[in-house]
This record gives C-alpha cells, structure tokens and sequence, in this order.
C-alpha cells in the first residue's frame, strides 16, 4: 500500500436485504483495483453463538441490530484506518455460528464497510467519507434474497419466506429504512449504472494518484 498522510476513504454501503449492495461494492472494486480497496463485511460480525445450542442457535434474528458485534467491527475500522491489518472473523450461516477460521484484511486507501446497518452505528458513521443507501423495491430484493438463500445457505424456499415474514420484512422498516436518512447518496432503483458510475467516477479520481506506478 502506499504511504499517505491522508486517512483512507471510507465508504458506506447499506439498504435491504437483495438490495444490490454488493453491486456496488464489486464496481468500487473494479473501479480502483482490488490492491486499493480493503472491505469490511458487515455480515461476517454477527456475534459468536458458541455457548448457545443449534436449536437457540436457529431462532437468532440476523435481521435485529443486536445480532452483530459492533464493539469489534468499529475497532477493526479503526485499525484499518490506522494503516494496520486486521483478522475479520468468518461467520457460518449453515451453523448458524462464527467459524473459527478469518480472513486476513490489508489496509487500503479505500475501505467499504457493506452490510444491511452499515449506516446504523454512530460511530462508524463518523470515520466514513461516503454514505450510501441502496433503495430496491421490495419484490425485487425479496426474490434475490429467495434465491441466495437456497443457493448459498442451503435453505428451504419455506424457511425463507417464513424467515422474511417474521423478522426480515418487519426488521427492514423498523431499523434499517430509517437510515435511508443517514446517507449522502441514495442510489434509487437499486445499483442502477449511471449513479454507480457517478460513485466509482468520484473515487478513481480521489485516489488516482496513489496508485503505485
């Protein structure tokens, strides 16, 4: 990584569930390169649930902001920041637990903190230099969600609905909506490619000249 004397920019991704906040991410990624960019996943933070049986493990509401570690994710930002690596934890959805091995993060000029309250915690609104919200319709992120889910976690389309109705849909409009309010940019209609192109335009050209030649 280069030396600077400026802090890295951080940027803040949030929205819902299937919202296309990954998008976003991997376009950053693509814009500056992936040796520019350290990313922070907010999903991988959900708090250790070693000391509690996989039927209790079962009934977590992922969808809560209690569910996540918050402590630890602002003081690996700030590590980040500080120019020093970090170990981000790994969380296994499929036993619904923190697994024992993490993923070494390198610091970077540009640092993305994605996830569904990346624009929740005061504190790591406060070391962010770019808020976004990625504002999807309903059906939409309901429909990826659907699909992610039975793909990559292994779950029943009965499990998923069931899971949406009862703390996904409700978590979304008590928690994660009002920080809609909180950002600097809301990306309508999802990861749509002209605001994207806006975004990744603003951060290629903040950062431009600290590519290593």
């Amino acid at each position: 990584m280069p030396t600077t004397q400026n802090k890295p920019f951080v940027i803040g991704v949030a929205g819902g569930s299937g919202s296309g906040k990954s998008t976003v991410t991997r376009e950053v990624l693509a814009s500056v390169g992936p040796e520019m960019v350290a990313i922070v996943m907010q999903d991988d933070y959900y708090l250790d649930q070693t000391h509690l049986s996989p039927e209790e493990r079962r009934l977590t509401n992922y969808d809560h902001p209690k569910a996540f570690d918050w402590p630890l994710m602002v003081q690996h930002v700030r590590t980040l920041r500080s120019g020093q690596p970090i170990e981000m934890p790994m969380y296994d959805f499929a036993a619904d637990n923190r697994s024992s091995q993490t993923i070494t993060v390198k610091p970077a000029p540009v640092i993305v903190i994605e996830g569904l309250f990346a624009l929740f915690d005061a504190d790591l609104r406060k070391m962010m230099s770019l808020k976004i919200f990625v504002d999807t319709a309903s059906d939409v992120r309901f429909i990826r969600r659907l699909q992610r889910d039975m793909a990559e976690r292994g779950r029943s389309a009965d499990s998923v609905i069931q899971q949406y109705l009862e703390t996904v849909r409700p978590m979304h409009k008590q928690f994660i909506e009002p920080t809609r309010r909180n950002a600097d940019v809301i990306l309508p209609h999802g990861a749509n490619g002209p605001a994207v192109d806006i975004i990744t335009t603003k951060v290629s050209s903040l950062i431009r000249d600290l590519k290593p030649a």
